[in-house]
This record gives C-alpha cells, structure tokens and sequence, in this order.
C-alpha cells in the first residue's frame, strides 16, 4: 500500500479487516516494525478519535508520532497553482510538502471542506497536493470527500458484531445508512465514504435512506438501493449507521430538519434487531435518542475503539510495502 485515501487503495478488504482485529487480540504484535521511523500527524481541522487512535496505533507498531496543528501552530497554508500570494497564506504546500517528506517516513493529513466550492472540495486538492509533493506515504485521516479510516473501522465493528454474534451463518446482512437532523450543514464525508466501502465490499444488502434532495454523488453510492422512506429502509436491518450530511447538489445546505428523522427505539421494532452505528461526535437526541446510545443495541463505542486497530492494520501495511 502506497497511500490510504480511499478503498481503491486497498487490493483485499477482508484481509485488511483480519488483520485490524489480529492486532485487536494482540496489539504488540509487530511492536518493532516502526522501529527508528516517524509518522508526522498534520490537522488542517480539530480531531478527536482520529488523532488519539492514530497515534496510539503508531506507538503499538514502533512509530514516533508528532503532530501538527496546522490551524493553530502553523502559517496558513496556500494550494492554490499559480497563486499571487499577497493574501491570509503565508508558505505553499509546494514548498512545506517536501520539507514535511525529508522530517517523516509517513505523512497523515487530516482537511476538511469548505462547503462553499464543489468543485474545488470534490477535486480533493489539499489530499492530492500532498501526495504529489511530499514523496512519502500518506494516509488520510479524513479529506474533503472521504475519510477512510472511519469506514475501514465502520467493517471492522460489524464484522466483528457478526463473528460474535449467536446466529451463526449471516448470508448477507442488510445494512441501512440513514440520514438523520443536526443543527449545521455537515460535510458529506462520512457517507460517501461509508457507501463506497460497503458497495466495495459486496458483502452485504445495502440501503441509503434520506429525505428529497440529501442525494449523494454518485459516484459512492452506486449500487446501493436509495429510499426516501426511512421506516421502509429500516425494516429487517442488521445493521444501521446513522448520520447527518448536508446536501451535495446545492452544496453544503440545510433543507430539511425534521425530528422525525431522529433514530429512536420505537423505529427499531421492524428491524431484525439491529446494531446501530454512529462515527462520532453525536447531537443526542437530535441525531440518536439517549435510549439508543445508552442501549444494547448500540456499537457506539466499540466502533470508537475500533479506530485504533483500523489505524494500525493501515500502517502496518504501509510498513511493510504491500
């Protein structure tokens, strides 16, 4: 593995999967592996569960990790091709990118989009400057579009909740991806990048759910069965991964805040008892019902803790050139 920024960086996702929960079971299993190099965390945007998780990770395989908030410590960054720089930026990424490359043998940025420019998000420039000027790995602790740990992680904890589980064979779980209300326009990321790993997956019976005009690009959901209906979408689910997500078409708005959206036990009675999912940080009972959360059937924080071993699994690879 080269770079980890999206699924097509990964030739076998149930072996990347394995391999996330053999370190679960045996965390200092390559503790050496990272001997004498350095992974350099850099955050365009705050972060709590990917910072904390990656860096753990990091330690657990050897690693040095330094980290780097951009936002807070550092010169505003410019990316633009060709731009006058009489502005707010103070240094290019073509000049920090290489320099980053000479300091770390592994580089994770962690961006966030603008929600104002489509374009300018969906060509996914801060990512792709960096892969292009530092000369070293880099790993993508979320982008503008994407953010692939969380869905490595997203497979990890529901195939862990199957092998766990007393039903014996699955076949193919139905998995359902709901929209659900939030006080602000949230980026897309979380979905488009959950739907395209489920879809790359192929493992599973996948459903998107959410009111008129929350579509996604299609270029992540195709393949999936898309429903304006929620109560339709949930009936039978194995599991639900609930989230918000502004809409993509008029980029970056809020149309619809409908409580009824809300995840709630009484919507669980017409599932096959599903396990619910949520990447975090969660509005309570704006987004998910206290009753959710705090019940048996969340995966909540096992899906949190999970970040580590998905880190890890992605590093390790890195590592060892596969």
């Amino acid at each position: 593995m080269k770079n980890f920024i999206s699924v097509k960086d990964v030739s076998d996702i149930n072996a990347l999967v394995a391999k996330a929960l053999s370190y679960k079971s045996n965390s200092f299993a390559d503790r050496n592996l990272g001997a004498d190099k350095k992974i350099g965390l850099l955050f365009l945007n705050p972060s709590l569960r990917t910072r904390l998780s990656t860096q753990v990770a990091a330690k657990n395989l050897g690693l040095e990790a330094i980290i780097f908030n951009v936002d807070k410590e550092g010169w505003a960054l410019e990316f633009e091709e060709g731009a006058i720089m009489s502005g707010t930026t103070v240094e290019h990424v073509k000049d920090a990118a290489p320099i980053l490359g000479q300091y770390f043998d592994i580089l994770c940025i962690r961006a966030f989009p603008t929600l104002n420019n489509k374009a300018e998000d969906y060509s996914e420039l801060v990512m792709q400057s960096f892969i292009q000027f530092a000369g070293v790995p880099i790993v993508s602790l979320e982008s503008a579009t994407l953010h692939p740990l969380q869905s490595l992680t997203d497979i990890i904890t529901i195939k862990e909740s199957m092998n766990n589980s007393p039903l014996g064979d699955w076949g193919k779980p139905k998995i359902v991806l709901t929209w659900a209300p939030h006080i602000k326009p949230l980026p897309q990321c979380v979905a488009n990048s959950f739907a395209q790993w489920i879809n790359a997956w192929g493992e599973a019976d996948f459903v998107i759910t959410h009111p008129e005009d929350y579509e996604l690009d299609e270029q992540f959901t195709k393949g999936a069965i898309i429903t304006h209906n929620q109560n339709e979408a949930l009936k039978d689910a194995n599991f639900i991964y609930v989230k918000n997500w502004s809409t993509f078409t008029d980029y970056g708005r809020i149309y619809c805040n409908d409580p009824s959206w809300m995840l709630t036990p009484e919507k669980l009675i017409h599932t096959n008892n599903a396990k619910v999912m949520h990447c975090l940080p969660v509005r309570r009972n704006v987004e998910l019902s206290d009753e959710i959360l705090d019940g048996p059937n969340s995966l909540v924080t096992t899906q949190a803790g999970n970040r580590v071993w998905a880190a890890q699994a992605v590093l390790s690879e890195i590592l060892n050139g596969k």
